[in-house]
């Protein structure tokens, strides 16, 4: 049902409802007020108490703590090793997606369980199996290090390790997306003489990058906080093997809980920036591909 209104100087008439309709989930105010506030309870004011805490420091304190060389070489670590573990997720998540999308083959569910296993699996028994795996003796490292290539106790590991992580953000996120692209663009493309990789770079790439950049973001945030699976790994040896994550912990353990949050924020700062170009680049690309 609908009534008459006179809209504008000239009393031009439009057709508006007279009743709305029903809506499952509550109006825009009640959902943006209840939204807001937990948003505000969970990710705000936790974030909020770190920059307070570490603005009661002083600068000299935040320096020593949090811009030292050892901190340095942690973060240099922590967030190479996870840009590097998320640049390798994105070839083989969307290799591994292409596989399960695009293919039927004897056991497919089994290898679409096992992506999922890192979810599931607790960090810990992943870096335990890891060290035992690359170590000296173990079944991958006696392999290895007659060849001179040691994982085990170096950035190397980590990384593998971060790789496990990661991948099913990678795949999950372009696998959804993946099988809304039909086979009849890829037909039309061959058609007009493209080659597979042409179709692949013009066609498909173009429509799968976002959803691509969110696997890649999300693998990287989950890589620069892992802690559990890569300290069994890596060794922890300050300025070489350490990550910014153990440093955290041990300035707690010496009860400086400033030096603790300085260290936090950098992460968080650096975290939040990297997150953002990502966020921009991936908005860039999606108004790319709409115009």
């Amino acid at each position: 049902m609908t009534s008459l209104a006179a809209d504008g100087p000239r009393g031009r008439v439009r057709r508006r409802p007279l009743f709305r309709a029903p809506s499952i989930i509550p109006g825009f105010g009640l959902t943006f007020g209840l939204s807001l506030t937990w948003l505000c309870l969970i990710v705000l004011i936790p974030l909020s108490a770190v920059f307070i805490k570490t603005a009661g420091m002083g600068w000299q304190h935040f320096a020593d703590v949090a811009l030292s060389e050892r901190a340095i070489a942690a973060y240099r670590l922590s967030f190479g090793a996870s840009l590097g573990a998320a640049f390798i997720n994105s070839v083989f998540g969307l290799l591994i997606a292409w596989m399960l999308v695009r293919y039927d083959f004897p056991g497919k569910r089994v290898v679409n369980a096992l992506v999922d296993l890192p979810f599931a699996l607790p960090t810990a028994v992943a870096g335990i199996a890891f060290t035992t795996l690359y170590t000296a003796n173990g079944w991958i490292g006696r392999v290895l290090e007659p060849l001179g290539i040691q994982v085990a106790f170096t950035w190397v590991g980590v990384v593998i390790t971060l790789i496990f992580i990661g991948l099913p953000f990678v795949v999950r996120s372009v696998e959804p997306v993946l099988a809304d692209v039909s086979r009849d663009v890829e037909e039309a493309a061959a058609s007009l003489g493209a080659t597979r990789a042409q179709t692949f770079r013009r066609v498909i790439l173009p429509a799968i990058f976002p959803a691509l950049m969110t696997g890649f973001a999300m693998a990287f945030a989950r890589g620069v906080g892992e802690y559990g699976s890569v300290i069994f790994i890596a060794g922890n040896m300050p300025y070489r093997t350490e990550i910014a994550p153990l440093l955290i912990i041990t300035q707690l353990e010496q009860y400086d809980y400033q030096g603790a949050t300085g260290i936090a924020t950098v992460m968080l700062i650096a975290s939040f920036s990297l997150l953002l170009v990502i966020n921009l680049l991936q908005a860039w690309s999606r108004k790319r591909t709409v115009d």
